[in-house]
């Protein structure tokens, strides 16, 4: 997959969607491109959390581990970040992410996703609104339970 073919795919991204394409060229242009198998780890709950992933195609779980063993609490899939939590708080990864299908993603470090951040505060606005809808279904998740 071509610059351009990246670019259009991450302009879809609700989080990127107002951003000038040609930073998008510059953001998918400084990501590492990355591809894991069913039942690979993207990333471990307790890991260091350097980087943050977007996904371009395919699907994931969200686990936590508990004392019974792993719990899926999500979902996720095409167009979604993931990893975003531990870095923008610099706290280890609070769950495990490991892929369902075969899962392309777009990985981008901490550097470059604080350098977008700050050069395009509607970004993080829209991690805002990520991050506050995950905090309502968790919620819903909750009040389910009891």
């Amino acid at each position: 997959m071509g610059l351009e073919q990246e670019v259009a795919i991450l302009k879809k991204i609700p989080l990127f969607a107002r951003i000038d394409p040609t930073k998008l060229k510059l953001m998918a242009f400084a990501s590492e491109r990355m591809i894991f198998k069913p039942g690979q780890a993207v990333c471990r709950q307790g890991d260091v959390g350097d980087s943050a992933f977007i996904i371009i195609d395919g699907e994931a779980d969200i686990l936590i581990e508990s004392d019974g063993g792993p719990i899926k609490v999500a979902s996720v899939g095409r167009n979604d970040i993931i990893g975003e939590i531990a870095i923008l708080l610099d706290v280890p990864r609070t769950a495990t992410v490991q892929a369902t299908s075969d899962l392309q993603t777009l990985k981008i470090t901490k550097d470059l996703f604080f350098r977008m951040v700050t050069d395009f505060p509607e970004m993080g606005v829209e991690i805002m609104r990520v991050l506050a809808h995950r905090l309502d279904a968790t919620n819903a998740q909750l009040r389910a339970a009891r």
